[in-house]
């Protein structure tokens, strides 16, 4: 028995652009003379995301920049990372200690937030600037703040690097709410909405049909889980098209005795 996931079980990611889309993101916010804020997943993805700004930094592809990390679990996590840098990719693992540190986790204006009324100064402040703040779905956590005072205006920018599922204001603002409520109020949205799919640790429909076909034998059955109705189904049928499996889309409660 397999199970597979199918988050991304009906669309393939955009390549690679080395890091353009983030590019133009952050400087058309800059251009406006607004904030862009980052709604994140702590563990991973803020990482991720620091390690690409700090990329264009050095290339001098954007403008140095306040960069503030707004999640005490983020925070966290990055100390975590630079306390086992030896463990790190080897393209990431160079220097000494305190040059990897800089290198790879820290731009050159990294601020991390560590209390509420830092967050609160950072929240109030109109400066161009980039704020990276859990959830990254946006359905709880500080980002929710920045949201607030974000959206209302037009120079602002709101990126979404992750998935973001049915129901989350992170899928309502991607599918172009123009008010959302948050805090108990409701906010208007006229802050640009942005998306990256490439920086999701999900793996695509062909990614996922790639890893498939390795197997040297099929399983006796392969149950599709954790993906949205639609996508679970394409990528059914995918699997049954291209590798003639014995498939099924596992549903909710659903329970699976094993002969074993």
């Amino acid at each position: 028995m397999l199970l597979v996931e199918s988050t991304y079980g009906d669309r393939a990611h955009p390549p690679d652009d080395d890091g353009a889309s983030l590019e133009r993101v952050i400087n058309d916010t800059v251009r406006r003379g607004g904030k862009l804020v980052i709604p994140s997943f702590a563990i991973g993805r803020t990482e991720e995301v620091i390690y690409w700004i700090k990329c264009l930094e050095e290339q001098k592809r954007i403008p140095i920049l306040p960069v503030y990390v707004d999640s005490p679990m983020a925070a966290g996590a990055l100390q975590f990372y630079t306390e086992r840098l030896n463990e790190l990719d080897p393209d990431l693992n160079h220097g000494n200690a305190g040059q990897r540190q800089v290198s790879v986790f820290y731009t050159t204006r990294l601020r991390i937030v560590e209390t509420v009324e830092q967050s609160k100064a950072v929240t109030q402040s109109s400066e161009p600037s980039i704020v990276i703040a859990a959830s990254g779905m946006a359905t709880g956590g500080r980002v929710l703040h920045h949201l607030v005072a974000v959206l209302p205006d037009p120079r602002n920018t709101v990126l979404f690097v992750g998935f973001q599922a049915a129901g989350t204001r992170g899928r309502l603002l991607c599918d172009g709410a123009k008010q959302i409520k948050m805090l108990g109020q409701v906010v208007n949205v006229s802050a640009r909405i942005e998306r990256l799919d490439s920086m999701s640790a999900h793996a695509d429909v062909n990614e996922i049909l790639r890893w498939l076909k390795e197997f040297t034998s099929p399983p006796q059955m392969t149950y599709i889980v954790h993906g949205e109705p639609a996508a679970a189904a394409a990528l059914q049928q995918r699997i049954q098209n291209e590798l003639r499996w014995s498939t099924h889309v596992a549903q909710h409660f659903e329970r699976v005795d094993l002969n074993i």
